[in-house]
């Protein structure tokens, strides 16, 4: 038996909203059984823009009964049934959260009319139910009302079934058939056709931008899993309602799609990612020369306008680095800014500062230390790659960390040798690096030592 069902609310999501008129037709696939239609009082006030709607007004539904008065009636006629709406998630979500809090579990196989009707009438222009009834024909005289929205849902239903939709609904009705759960503007073809490869996927809006990007070992089931439940808040709600195109790249690794993911969050800004977007280094190791010709070294805030020697997310990790560059190499804490104020050079006193703070010491010989210092810091940094599987068997994936620093990545030929930095750059897409990115190469290499070539700084 199939149950069409239709509903009025105060608003677009289940979690803090409220269904104010429900209608149920249960239809045996020929003809309409019977039906239930009642309006509901939400127990909170309607919207202005919700009453001018659909003219369900408070008062309207003053004397009406409470959703939990009619909560044991409503799952004795849809549980069992094959649920039925137009946007069939966005009723159904309604109905099963606030029977959910009556303490009854809703548990229907689905079908959407949205979703029948772009296959069983292609080329319609618009496929809401007012412009597709209006495109065949079939009238809706009380619209924006539970009673009305349902009969023309009921004579869609069966325009559907007359034009051959059977072998449609069958297919959808399979249980490995997951497409009922996808949002309503979304083709399933788009989820079909996901390699089941590891990368990086992209949610596009109704105007083709990008509002979401994520990374997977595994595309299609990584996708598939947003769509796995039909959480009631308003977030995941408005998330799923402007989902309409699915675009992605394959990458060669899992942490390839980690990078990447990163790095498009970055460049992209999309509505609905909230971490990553958040992170940035925040302070970088200066390199300058003041007035007396003296090389300072500062440890500052990170200044977008000036290139730092390295960057830190944590001010402590740069200070640990810092002391330990002024202490081995006898360099002055004062003219490194460590040291403020105007007290007694702490270096001095302790010895392994020679004045250069008080010019004791001429800045040439001051600065060659300098220069030894940061050219120790560069050597020290580790240049590497790290060599993986690629895209296909005929090629391989390759990131490259130069002095320290994630370079890029891209995918070499099987057969070829192993390049030196320089040569691989050809071969590899250069891409903005940060701490997060950085930390996540590291961590892989420390993981599978076996997969980093290093090359000595020159």
């Amino acid at each position: 038996m199939y149950a069409i069902v239709d509903i009025e609310t105060t608003g677009g999501y289940a979690a803090n909203n409220a269904i104010t008129e429900v209608a149920i037709v249960l239809h045996d696939g020929n003809r309409e059984v019977k039906r239930y239609e009642t309006l509901i009082n939400p127990g909170i006030t309607i919207p202005r823009y919700v009453q001018a709607l659909t003219g369900i007004t408070d008062e309207l539904v003053a004397d009406a009964p409470h959703f939990s008065e009619i909560a044991g009636i409503l799952h004795e006629w849809l549980q069992g049934n094959i649920f039925i709406a137009h946007n069939v998630n966005f009723d159904y979500s309604f109905l099963r959260h606030q029977l959910k809090a009556c303490g009854l579990e809703l548990d229907c196989k689905k079908l959407c009319t949205i979703r029948l009707s772009r296959k069983v009438f292609p080329g319609a222009p618009s496929y809401g139910l007012g412009n597709i009834c209006n495109h065949l024909g079939i009238p809706i005289p009380n619209r924006h009302r539970a009673g009305g929205d349902a009969d023309a849902t009921v004579l869609l239903f069966e325009r559907i079934l007359q034009a051959g939709g059977q072998e449609h609904i069958r297919t959808m009705l399979k249980g490995n058939s997951k497409e009922q759960y996808l949002p309503v503007n979304l083709p399933a073809e788009q989820v079909r056709v996901l390699p089941e490869l590891p990368g990086v996927y992209y949610f596009h809006d109704g105007k083709g931008k990008v509002i979401y990007v994520g990374k997977a070992k595994n595309l299609r089931h990584r996708v598939s899993s947003h769509f796995s439940n039909n959480k009631p808040g308003r977030q995941k709600q408005e998330f799923l309602k402007h989902i309409h195109h699915i675009s992605y790249e394959v990458t060669g690794t899992e942490l390839m799609a980690f990078l990447l993911e990163c790095i498009e969050i970055r460049r992209l800004w999309p509505l609905y990612n909230r971490s990553l977007k958040r992170f940035e280094q925040t302070y970088g190791l200066y390199v300058f020369e003041d007035r007396n010709g003296y090389i300072r070294l500062a440890l500052e805030k990170k200044k977008p306008q000036l290139q730092p020697l390295y960057t830190f997310s944590l001010l402590v990790e740069g200070q640990t680095l810092f002391w330990k560059l002024i202490r081995e190499w006898r360099l002055c804490p004062k003219l490194c800014f460590i040291q403020r104020g105007e007290g007694p050079c702490e270096g001095i006193r302790e010895q392994y500062c020679g004045g250069a703070c008080e010019c004791k010491e001429s800045p040439e010989e001051y600065n060659k230390r300098v220069e030894e210092a940061t050219n120790s810091l560069i050597k020290s940094l580790p240049s590497f790659t790290v060599l993986d599987e690629g895209r296909h068997a005929e090629e391989k994936s390759c990131i490259l960390v130069e002095q320290g620093r994630f370079y890029g990545m891209g995918y070499l030929p099987m057969d070829s040798p192993i390049y030196n930095p320089e040569e691989l750059k050809a071969y590899l897409t250069r891409y903005p690096e940060n701490d997060y990115i950085r930390g996540l190469v590291y961590q892989h290499v420390e993981r599978w030592p076996s997969k980093r070539t290093t090359y000595t700084s020159s």
